[in-house]
């Protein structure tokens, strides 16, 4: 039996791109184009720009505006794009998210305000200034091992009552908290680790914001379109036979941007560099990922 769940404001496989760079560390828009073509062929509805994968902290408010706008002539409607727009400072997100409207983002998404280590009532408040300034919906990301600071699950409850604040990128790793939020509000949920894809769909998400779909979009898509079509076995094989790419991408000590990008540049699709402080992964590396590749299933 197919789902009758509510569709996601941004679609159900969202990739959360890497930022294209050339030779030089230069923004390449043509490179940046062609992969966002390419992910959307190959099944992701969506596309999370300027994201943390996407090398948010060492990119221009610039570039990012740029980023936008040609990924949205590369892919016109055929996709959703969610603008990362969060920063330590509520007043320069807001200009981003400003900015990100005028680019042609769909949406926004807002991460916790970090270092900084702000109480709820001031995450909160950050927020609600954001989603009030901006005519663009919102997608929270809680990712507290990064920020230092949790969303937590009542602060979450009420910043759902705003009419614009809409969705979740959930890395919290506190499927409790999450089941908490999802069973009294109507906030789309998207799984943002990749491990927790299906789990989190599996009991109400609405899809997922996948680091590992810049290099497997088409099963990260499979694994959701199974679980849609009842299919609940294949999904479940699925996830679990993506699991040591995951892994290997994830889970191996460095960050997913440096591994999407080692990965994507030995299947011939743009990359480029990471800019520093992050150092491009090894030969080594580059290889296990590939290797890891190279053994997922047939579709």
């Amino acid at each position: 039996m197919t789902s009758t769940r509510k569709p996601g404001p941004f679609g159900r496989t969202l990739c959360a791109m890497i930022t294209p760079f050339t030779a030089s560390g230069a923004l390449d828009l043509h490179g940046a184009q062609q992969l966002a073509a390419h992910l959307v062929a190959e099944g992701c509805d969506g596309l999370v720009l300027n994201g943390t994968t996407g090398e948010s902290p060492t990119t221009t408010d610039e570039e990012k505006a740029r980023l936008i706008t040609a990924v949205r002539e590369a892919v016109g409607d055929r996709a959703s794009l969610v603008a990362g727009v969060g920063t330590s400072d509520t007043r320069h997100t807001v200009e981003l998210a400003l900015a990100a409207g005028k680019a042609g983002a769909d949406g926004v998404l807002v991460v916790t305000p970090y270092y900084s280590r702000p109480p709820q009532e001031a995450v909160a408040a950050h927020f609600l200034e954001v989603a009030d300034a901006s005519e663009l919906p919102v997608m929270l990301y809680d990712i507290p091992g990064r920020t230092g600071t949790r969303i937590e699950p009542d602060t979450m409850i009420r910043l759902a009552g705003h009419p614009r604040i809409v969705a979740v990128k959930d890395c919290s790793y506190d499927f409790l908290g999450t089941l908490k939020v999802l069973e009294r509000t109507e906030l789309a949920y998207y799984a943002g680790c990749d491990e927790h894809v299906l789990a989190l769909y599996a009991v109400g998400a609405a899809g997922c914001v996948s680091t590992v779909a810049n290099a497997a979009p088409a099963h990260i898509a499979a694994v959701l379109a199974a679980y849609a079509a009842g299919d609940t076995a294949r999904a479940a094989g699925l996830q679990l036979a993506v699991t040591p790419l995951t892994e290997a991408m994830m889970g191996a000590g460095l960050p997913g941007t440096v591994t999407a990008k080692a990965l994507l540049a030995r299947l011939g699709l743009p990359a480029g560099p990471v800019r520093a402080p992050l150092l491009p992964a090894g030969p080594e590396t580059a290889d296990g990922l590939l290797a890891r590749y190279e053994a997922l299933p047939a579709l």
